[in-house]
């Protein structure tokens, strides 16, 4: 039968301690290791949330060095753990070193049991609400839409803007750089409007030679042309019921730009090399990385074809311009890539995510893709580094918020998107936030955070 109670690692030489530990923790399944080589390979394998270590370890039980070397190397395995250092008597200078390496909290000998089962069952608290603050963050905050991981505002106001359009007929243009996940966004649309049971046809116009589009888009009768050896039907017709998106619209050849035009206007094709009319019920998506306003001034792009393409226009911004955005989504998708190839990383050094955050991504969401999903393959330790990523170490680089900022962030965050599920009623988001409203209003007021008119 499953041990449903909480893991508790005890590192401790001394089988007498262990024995008293453990009869003193019996409401917990306590694992038990006698040196720094046990405790990392029980880390690894069972991921306690709590881990009570001695620093008297050997070959050093004397001393610190072995002690502290575990603590930094359980840190590196497993981040969010909460390791409660146990220390002499007269050893409070080591106690402070193990703090400011990270350990969450100390305790010196001799053991009252009341008070170590105090510190213990705090640590596992804290370690509860931690899991279930990134849980919540992920799971809300992290993915407004299914694969766009997003934060920020301008991402978010993308976000609102696709899930307001989803539902209608319109055409819409997505214009942003290369890489910044425009058909990511042209599926969600697919996904939340009321096409999504209906097929969804993707086709590249700057990838496919001139004379060869025209028959991938409408389809060719047999005979058409030297080797159309049987009919075939086009992207159009595939997506019939569904969405076609057109990816780097602004590539599209002027003849063919005629013929997309007539079926935005009659919704009906002509295969090449043919006569009859095709009714086609199918909603149009266009991206494109290029400036379609430019290219109507050069007389490459039609304006007619223009406006009935962007009907609703959707502007993606490039990672550089998103604050934290690179940040954030290397997280996710070291997480996802990591669940896919099996492997246990937990995470970046902080020289890694400096890095990353200095640098400027002209690849956008795709080099990022592609750096983070190199280095998961070639890092050979717990937590990727800047070395890893191929990124070269940001310059004075320093933690990217300091705890302060990262809880009035999150503060600010929370009560925002409280406020909007609440249509601006106060009482009501003050009562789903646990505070009062005097208080809800102090703390609007402190973010600048207005009501939005019902």
């Amino acid at each position: 039968m499953a041990d449903n109670r909480p893991k508790l690692l005890v590192v401790e030489d001394d089988v007498g301690l262990q024995t008293q530990l453990k009869w003193c923790f019996d409401e917990y399944e306590v694992l038990v290791a006698g040196d720094r080589t046990e405790a990392l390979a029980q880390v690894r394998r069972l991921e306690p949330p709590v881990v009570l270590q001695d620093l008297g370890l050997p070959p050093d039980a004397t001393g610190a060095t072995e002690g502290l070397r575990a603590l930094s190397e359980i840190l590196s395995i497993a981040p969010s753990t909460k390791v409660i250092v146990v220390t002499g008597n007269h050893d409070r200078e080591n106690a402070l070193r193990a703090v400011e390496a990270g350990a969450y909290d100390f305790y010196q000998k001799p053991v009252d049991a009341n008070v170590l089962k105090l510190i213990v069952s705090r640590a596992l608290y804290v370690h509860s609400l931690e899991c279930e603050a990134r849980q919540w963050r992920e799971a809300r905050l992290v993915m407004p839409l299914d694969g766009v991981v997003a934060t920020d505002e301008e991402m978010l106001s993308v976000c609102r803007k696709i899930e307001k359009v989803a539902p209608t007929d319109v055409s819409v243009l997505i214009l942003g750089e290369s890489g910044t996940g425009k058909e990511l966004l042209a599926r969600a649309l697919h996904k939340l409007g009321g096409r999504s049971r209906g097929p969804f046809v993707a086709i590249n116009c700057a990838a496919i030679p001139e004379q060869l589009l025209e028959s991938e888009l409408f389809g060719h009768e047999k005979g058409s042309f030297t080797g159309a050896i049987k009919q075939s039907i086009g992207k159009f017709e595939a997506a019939n019921g569904g969405t076609l998106f057109l990816d780097e619209i602004g590539d599209m050849p002027l003849s063919l730009q005629a013929k997309l035009l007539r079926f935005l206007q009659s919704h009906v094709i002509e295969r090449v090399g043919g006569r009859q009319e095709i009714a086609v019920d199918v909603r149009i998506v266009c991206a494109t990385n290029r400036n379609l306003q430019q290219l109507i001034t050069e007389q490459s792009f039609r304006q007619d074809l223009y406006y009935r393409i962007a009907e609703v226009t959707i502007q993606v911004p490039a990672v550089r311009d998103r604050p934290g955005g690179a940040v954030l989504l290397a997280h996710a998708m070291l997480r996802r890539f990591a669940a896919m190839q099996g492997r246990s990383k937990r995470g970046f050094t902080e020289e890694a995510l400096a890095a990353i955050d200095a640098y400027s991504w002209p690849g956008n969401v795709r080099e990022l893709e592609n750096k983070v999903k190199a280095a998961l393959i070639m890092s050979e330790e717990a937590l990727v580094t800047a070395a890893d990523l191929g990124l070269a170490p940001a310059e004075a680089a320093a933690p990217l918020f300091t705890l302060k900022e990262v809880r009035a962030r999150a503060e600010r965050q929370a009560i925002r998107h409280v406020l909007q599920v609440c249509d601006g009623q106060v009482t009501r988001a003050a009562e789903m936030l646990g505070v009062t409203r005097p208080t809800l209003y102090e703390l609007m007021d402190r973010y600048k955070l207005r009501s939005p008119a019902p």
